[in-house]
């Protein structure tokens, strides 16, 4: 199986931000999270400890798969091609993304 390199996962966030329906920053994911939405998670490498073990709580009771970017929360909000840090991400609708066939190494 191919590991996708991180221009193509950089390129699928930015279809999935423009095309599709994504929730931005940690507390909207985890508040969509607790209510069952989304499809998967994509966490910033810099994310705070207690969020992330928040999200990844969260998201093992929703059975919804995290991504962990290797890009901080500053090169995340790049990619979205927002002007703020981004240090989590909810994909709620993929849209013209193949985001959803990231597979994450951990």
């Amino acid at each position: 199986m191919r590991r996708r390199s991180n221009m193509d996962i950089n390129r699928a966030i930015r279809v999935a931000v423009d095309t599709g329906n994504v929730v931005l920053g940690t507390k909207q994911a985890i508040k969509n999270i607790k209510h069952g939405e989304g499809q998967l998670v994509i966490v910033a490498d810099n994310c705070a400890k207690d969020v992330r073990e928040d999200i990844f709580y969260y998201t093992q009771l929703s059975e919804t798969p995290v991504y962990t970017h290797q890009a901080t929360s500053i090169e995340l909000g790049a990619i979205c091609g927002k002007p703020f840090p981004v240090s989590a991400l909810l994909v709620l609708e993929p849209g013209n993304s193949a985001i959803l066939n990231v597979n994450n190494e951990e």
